[in-house]
């Protein structure tokens, strides 16, 4: 098997308050779970080339939320993405997260192991559903027009798609086409997203696009009639880079019954002499 040749690991909708004793809805202690969220990913021995954060990293915009969620996510040592949520404060984001004065839109480029990593900025002070402007858009085409050594990865909050659950399609991101427009042609492989709490996956432009699970809590895609329900539930994405093919996976955090552990090696020998080719 092929070794992931980049491995991102995205954190979506950590949500984190300022003090410990603080529980989102009362019951959710959201710095914990991002530490266990972190526990998971270096208990795994995983070869991590990046964090990913994708929006709404603190439920409201405190400083205080924004230090904390700093000094934990920036113990594993590895480049850190910081994008804007709906819940997030662009003031505070910017002095907090990136060292700089301001409170326009938060775009950024980095590169990562030859990806280029491309964060927009969906949000709009006082709204919970997304939007970009023109402006915006010129620049994102601007940063696309000329390609990365291993193409692009786009960043963006609010998913360009619509979802099952009816409250997250109305803050969905708005005139979605004018975004598949600016990457039309280009070298973008992935638009990554979160804010729906739901795991959920759809196409833009030709283009992937993946919803991570939520940190802090999900929203339930079949929940009974009638009725919207969310979940003291969490999970991650890891996204790799795997004989030059974009993979996104959802990783389920929390406690689980195993039914096997097995040594790594003897379990892939085991199956690679009973599968037709050996990849």
């Amino acid at each position: 098997m092929s070794r992931p040749e980049l491995t991102l690991i995205q954190l979506s909708d950590p949500h984190i308050l300022a003090g410990q004793s603080e529980r989102l809805h009362g019951h959710i202690a959201t710095g914990t779970v991002l530490e266990s969220a972190l526990d998971t990913v270096t208990r795994s021995g995983a070869e991590v080339h990046g964090l990913l954060l994708t929006g709404d990293l603190t439920d409201d915009g405190s400083p205080a939320a924004y230090r904390r969620l700093r000094a934990t996510v920036e113990r594993l040592g590895v480049p850190v993405v910081y994008a804007m949520g709906n819940h997030d404060d662009r003031a505070a984001f910017r002095s907090e997260l990136l060292g700089e004065s301001g409170s326009g839109p938060c775009h950024a480029v980095y590169e990562i192991g030859g990806v280029r990593i491309v964060v927009l900025d969906s949000t709009r002070p006082g709204r919970h559903d997304g939007h970009l402007d023109e402006g915006q858009l010129e620049w994102l085409r601007a940063e696309l027009s000329e390609p990365a050594p291993r193409g692009t990865v786009l960043v963006v909050h609010h998913p360009p798609l619509p979802s099952p659950v009816p409250t997250v399609h109305l803050l969905r991101l708005r005139d979605a086409g004018r975004l598949a427009e600016s990457m039309a042609g280009s070298d973008v492989r992935l638009v990554v997203t979160g804010h729906a709490h739901h795991t959920g996956c759809g196409a833009l432009a030709g283009i992937p696009v993946w919803v991570s699970p939520a940190l802090a809590y999900r929203v339930e895609a079949l929940p009974p009639r009638a009725r919207l329900v969310g979940s003291a539930a969490s999970g991650l994405s890891r996204i790799d880079l795997i004989d030059g093919a974009f993979v996104a996976t959802a990783v389920e955090l929390g406690a689980a019954v195993t039914v096997y552990d097995e040594d790594e090696a003897a379990r892939v020998r085991f199956v690679a002499e009973h599968t037709s080719q050996v990849g």
